[in-house]
């Protein structure tokens, strides 16, 4: 079971219709996301980096700085999101600090996927024959 399942029944869930922007890059930024029912992809520029379904979040980055939004964030369907601000969320990660254990590994997959495909992209671009000996899927 998802960390973020238990938010389907949140009295503050709200409907997004398909198409709607979220949010824009480079807006600021005060609350994060849960995603309760349909997909949110999220754009750098006019590129697809991620696509965000149920029980997943997203917007997390906005709660741990005061950065402007680093992407935008579209709704590709219908949807239901439940809106976390700063003092719901350190009200969470009082009462369940495992929460703040799974946003953090969230941020640390997210990372590593980034990571990974800047790595294979300055490769792709330097040298083709040692990128397939390291990521021969590639």
């Amino acid at each position: 079971m998802s960390k973020f399942s238990n938010f389907k029944d949140d009295a503050n869930a709200k409907k997004y219709s398909l198409g709607t922007v979220i949010f824009e890059q480079g807006e600021p930024g005060d609350v994060m996301y849960i995603v309760v029912e349909g997909e949110i992809e999220i754009r750098l520029k006019s590129n697809t980096i991620n696509t965000i379904g149920a029980d997943e979040i997203f917007g997390e980055m906005a709660l741990l700085d005061e950065s402007p939004r680093s992407a935008s964030a579209y709704a590709i369907s219908d949807c239901t999101l439940v809106s976390i601000d700063q003092t719901r969320f350190k009200t969470l990660i009082r009462e369940d600090p495992d929460f703040a254990l799974q946003v953090m590994r969230v941020m640390s997959d997210r990372l590593r996927k980034v990571t990974k495909l800047s790595i294979i992209e300055k490769l792709r671009n330097l040298n083709p024959a040692i990128l397939q000996q390291l990521y021969p899927e590639e």
